[in-house]
C-alpha cells in the first residue's frame, strides 16, 4: 500500500489507536451500525411527513440513505485499502459506518430542524456523527482518511435533502425563485 496520505494516516493512527478503552470506542463506533442509525432516520422521516404533509423531504432522505451502500461499496472494492489493524484485509476506504451515521443523523436533523425551536437537532447530529468517527479511528477499525472521505461523500448525498426540506417548509405565500 502506498500514497501521499499513507504516512500521515499511519502516524496519526499509531498515536490514537487504543488511547481510549475499547469498551468506549466500540460503543461509539456502533452508532454507525444500520440497526441503530437507520431507525433514527426513519422516525425523523415519519415526523417530518406528519408535520409538513410533504413527502419529498422524507423520500429524499430515504433515497440518500439507500445510496450509501451504492456509493461506498464500489469504492471499497475499487480501492481495496487495508485497515489499520488488519493489513491483510481490504475494503476499509471509505468508511461505511461513518457514511451511515452521517446520512442518518444529519438527514434526520435536516428533517426535524424546521420544527425545533433551537438548533439542537443539527448539533446532536454532528455530535453523534463525530462520536462514530472518533470511535472508528480510536478503536483502529478505520484510518482517519477513510472517515474523512465518507464525510465528504455524504455531504454530496445530503445536499438534495437540505434542498427538499427548504422547498417543503417555505412559508405560505412566499414566491419561488427561478
Amino acid at each position: 500500500m502506498s500514497g501521499p496520505l499513507l504516512t500521515p494516516d499511519e502516524r496519526l493512527s499509531r498515536a490514537l489507536v487504543r488511547t481510549v478503552p475499547d469498551s468506549v470506542t466500540e460503543r461509539l463506533s456502533d452508532l454507525g451500525n444500520v440497526p441503530i442509525a437507520v431507525p433514527v432516520l426513519l422516525l425523523a422521516m415519519a415526523y417530518s411527513v406528519r408535520r409538513s404533509r410533504a413527502w419529498a423531504p422524507a423520500l429524499t432522505a430515504g433515497l440518500a440513505m439507500a445510496l450509501v451502500p451504492a456509493v461506498i461499496v464500489p469504492l471499497k472494492e475499487w480501492t481495496a485499502r487495508p485497515g489499520p489493524l488488519e493489513p491483510w484485509a481490504a475494503g476499509y476506504f471509505p468508511s461505511g459506518h461513518t457514511a451511515t451515521s452521517a446520512v442518518a443523523y444529519v438527514g434526520a436533523a435536516l428533517l426535524v430542524s424546521p420544527y425545533a425551536r433551537r438548533p439542537w437537532p443539527m448539533a446532536l447530529a454532528f455530535l453523534l456523527t463525530a462520536a462514530t468517527a472518533a470511535g472508528l479511528i480510536l478503536r483502529g477499525w478505520h484510518w482517519p482518511v477513510d472517515v474523512l472521505a465518507s464525510l465528504f461523500l455524504c455531504t454530496v448525498l445530503l445536499v438534495p435533502v437540505a434542498h427538499a426540506v427548504r422547498r417543503a417548509v417555505r412559508p405560505p405565500g412566499s414566491s419561488r425563485r427561478a
